[in-house]
């Protein structure tokens, strides 16, 4: 039976809803909020402009409204996943990677089907569930769930709930919340207790288990909606008009005809505005520079004393002092029997620092109130500073930095989550298909670029399920010209009924390769697993390639085998004979190039200080027995760190993980910068640059070299920490206004598609000439107004007061009157 006109209508339009908005989730975040906002948008501003325009475009062909639905449908469902993000999921472009070829500069560039997307994250589409295990219901309440604000790997709790249900057991589920984690027995137990039930351990697990199988979808915003829809509509319409594939092509159309095809792209592309209007509003958000929450600062004892012993009396005697104590007795940095006042060795006229507690590291988020005061004691704050920790989603931390660190870092390394099947032990998602994580690493790398200086380096370290990746992303960002190397790194050992892999990749590239500080490195002759001295190998002196000239050596002419010849001249070898360096081998007898038999071969003895190459599996590449999984090996990111810098360089990790890469180079006398998103942020991180700060002896400490820099005298420190607003605070703030109180226009629609939403603007209060900011307001915590201004004019802060900042080169912005004209960018997009 063929479907009515207003029948196909209504289905498109049911449709498209569907595939516009996505698969309903249920929870509390700022998505489900999005997805509300979106929802709102589509039925009272898409719709019935839709329909009018539809109404008009059909006046000379009402019969081609049926055909024109149908294939409007078939075209848009390709481009929709089952959360609303759009993209190339469901068309001809099936596989995920491929390589496409040019004629141009460029043979073969590596080509992934969502390269003009941005990752967001990756999470799941929870709903209310009921499930059935051994004859008991459980019902799963999602409602009042916050869901992930960014791509943090953290698991369910579940609890029970005290309302009854009869014969329905229903759990409240949530994110688990630091080190708590679901009490199966104890809900088992209550069960028994309150309701009588008998539902097993098993039971309940099995419960859980099939409600956790819930789709996980990966989130992405396109970055030209526009152009990239109507690119794939004008595609489809060619392939439609040429006819299906085993079809004969149409090759005569009427004018009628042709006109009803007109009219199905306008339609089309009055479709894709609207749609692309949305998405363009989202693209601006993710882009938004993002402001600084929760900062803090982290400072020896014996750099405030420097400045001011005074000011360090005063911090003695706080009432923050008591928590700061029973940190440092957690991080293991004092005894239980200490006391602030150990800190001073008293004098008969003046007190001096205990060396022992000189470099205990202060963190300000105790003694908030005394922040100002301590920050004042510093004339050129920024430059102070060894590093910044970022608690981020690393995308947004990168683009909102640029400004202030353009062309500023020497040297970036990266470990990122390699691209498997499934999570292991990371603390990220690392479930990425290979596209998605193209996508995640391309967007991140380009801004990476941007920060290099031209004398800088870049290395990525990956395994065999991305190398190959690897390598091109970052030859299409970098250029191929600027790569350095493929240095092989160790990995951890694990049984494989195949060949053992043992090895991994890090990948070396320049910013620019003429400009390039490097500076070779001798290896260390201690064995980075056994830590016993390497003993110098004996090597034949030979290399390939056919030579006549032979060496004088213990009292013989000796020239060299045929097709090869003699590795050193002969200054060369004598050099080595007065070191004990050169040596026959009477062992080994050859053919020489005149064809005389030759018994003795000369072998060389390597030098001890050999210079580093390509193999780096010497070394560890990952610290064993570590309590972070995937701790990378300190002593890898010291020769990582002492090729490309310099003292006083910048270094930065993006991925930071349990935080290697800032820990060696502040050994190492070089600043640093770490960004990184999950909670082990402040589990892992942050109490282990602490413990550096104070001294801590583990890793390259034990390394003589570095305990000419870095050791129980020579400590100390100053960084700070923060975090940075989430995409996920923002869009929970959103809201649309009634298409009723503004001027809905297609043309003013299509230019600001939330109409009158004041976006963050409602911190701002206008009275008069006088602008004032209520920032807390936002998200309920500090916005650090010096440092978001930093971060967007890219200044350096020289001094903090109450009421203003002053960044290097003298300008002087009021945090209260001034501010809101520079924030701007902030607020509103």
């Amino acid at each position: 039976m063929s479907t009515s006109p207003m029948g196909c209508k209504d289905r498109f339009y049911n449709l498209l809803e569907d595939v516009f908005i996505g698969v309903p989730v249920e929870g509390q975040s700022g998505y489900i909020n999005l997805m509300r906002i979106k929802q709102q948008y589509y039925r009272k501003v898409m719709v019935p402009h839709l329909e009018s325009y539809v109404a008009e475009q059909l006046q000379n062909f009402p019969h081609f409204q049926e055909e024109m639905y149908d294939k409007l449908y078939t075209f848009f469902r390709r481009y929709f996943s089952d959360n609303g993000s759009l993209g190339l999921f469901f068309t001809p472009y099936h596989e995920s990677v491929y390589e496409r070829v040019y004629t141009d500069d460029r043979d073969v560039m590596l080509f992934y089907k969502t390269h003009r997307l941005y990752y967001v994250k990756t999470d799941r589409l929870f709903r209310n569930m009921d499930v059935e295990v051994d004859g008991y219901t459980f019902r799963f309440d999602v409602s009042g769930m916050e869901h992930k604000k960014a791509n943090e790997k953290r698991e369910l709790a579940y609890h029970l709930d005290k309302n009854d249900q009869g014969n329905v057991i229903l759990l409240r589920v949530s994110y688990k919340e630091g080190n708590s984690k679901t009490d199966i027995q104890g809900i088992c137990k209550r069960l028994k207790q309150e309701r009588g039930m008998k539902v097993s351990e098993e039971t309940l697990e099995k419960a859980i288990s099939k409600f956790e199988r819930q789709s996980e979808m990966d989130y992405f915003i396109c970055k030209d909606a526009k152009s990239f829809l109507r690119e794939q509509f004008d595609l489809w319409m060619w392939q439609y008009l040429l006819g299906q594939p085993n079809e004969e092509p149409v090759d005569v159309f009427t004018q009628h005809r042709l006109d009803q095809l007109q009219a199905l792209k306008r339609v089309a592309y009055c479709i894709i505005d609207f749609i692309a209007a949305f998405e363009d509003e989202l693209v601006k958000i993710w882009n938004k520079p993002r402001f600084v929450l929760n900062s803090n600062y982290v400072i020896t004892i014996d750099r405030i004393w420097d400045k001011s012993p005074h000011m360090v009396h005063r911090l003695l005697n706080h009432s923050g002092m008591e928590k700061q104590v029973q940190e440092w007795r957690e991080l293991g940095m004092v005894g239980n029997d200490f006391q602030p006042q150990h800190i001073l060795n008293s004098g008969n006229l003046i007190d001096h620092l205990h060396p022992r507690y000189r470099f205990l590291p202060v963190d300000t988020k105790y003694f908030k109130d005394m922040e100002l005061d301590i920050l004042g004691l510093f004339d050129n704050l920024d430059e102070e500073l060894d590093g910044w920790l970022i608690k981020s989603e690393n995308y947004q931390a990168l683009n909102t930095i640029l400004p202030k660190w353009k062309n500023k870092i020497q040297c970036i390394y990266i470990d990122p989550p390699f691209n498997k099947d499934g999570e292991a032990d990371y603390l990220y998602m690392v479930g990425y298909k290979d596209s998605t994580w193209c996508s995640i690493l391309h967007d991140r790398l380009a801004l990476a670029a941007s920060l290099l200086r031209d004398t800088g380096a870049i290395f990525v370290r990956c395994d065999y399920n991305g190398n190959a990746l690897v390598r091109k992303l970052m030859d299409s960002v970098f250029g191929p010209g600027n790569f350095q190397n493929e240095l092989v790194v160790s990995r951890f050992k694990k049984p494989s009924d195949r060949i053992t892999t043992v090895t991994e990749s890090l990948f070396f590239y320049a910013k620019d390769s003429d400009a390039l500080f490097f500076q070779p490195l001798k290896r260390d002759r201690i064995c980075g697993f056994c830590k016993q001295p390497i003993q110098p190998r004996w090597h034949l002196m030979l290399s390939s390639g056919e030579g006549k000239t032979p060496v004088q050596v213990f009292g013989r002419t000796l020239y060299p085998p045929r097709g090869q010849h003699w590795k050193y001249s002969q200054r060369s070898v004598e050099q080595m004979l007065e070191a004990g360096r050169i040596r026959l081998n009477d062992s080994i007898q050859y053919t020489d190039i005149f064809g005389n038999k030759v018994q003795g071969m000369l072998e060389y003895l390597e030098d001890e200080q050999q210079s580093v190459d390509s193999n780096w599996t010497d070394i560890e590449g990952y610290r064993y027995a570590a309590n972070f999984s995937t701790e990378n090996a300190e002593v890898l990111l010291k020769r990582v760190i002492l090729i490309t810098t310099s003292p006083g360089d910048v270094v930065m990790d993006f991925f930071l993980g349990s935080g290697t890469t800032c820990a060696v180079a502040h050994k190492l006398g070089r600043r640093w910068i770490g960004i990184e998103m999950g909670e082990h942020f402040y589990t892992h991180v942050l109490p282990r640059m602490k413990r550096v700060v104070c001294y801590d002896g583990s890793g390259i400490s034990q390394h003589n070299d570095v305990r000419q820099v870095y050791n129980k005298s020579r400590s100390g420190g100053m960084f700070k920490y923060y975090e940075l607003e989430t995409f996920e605070q923002i869009i929970s703030r959103l809201g649309m206004q009634d298409t009723q109180a503004v001027d809905a226009s297609i043309d003013n629609i299509l230019d600001q598609p939330f109409l009158a939403d004041l976006k963050l603007l409602d911190v701002v209060a206008i009275s008069g000439d006088d602008i004032t900011l209520d920032l807390k307001a936002l998200y309920g915590e500090e916005v650090d107004v010096a440092e978001s201004l930093s971060n967007l004019l890219g200044h350096p802060v020289d001094r903090i007061q109450a009421d203003s900042v002053t960044f290097a080169g003298g300008t002087v912005i009021s945090t209260t009157s001034d501010a809101a004209q520079y924030l701007k960018p902030y607020l509103w997009w």
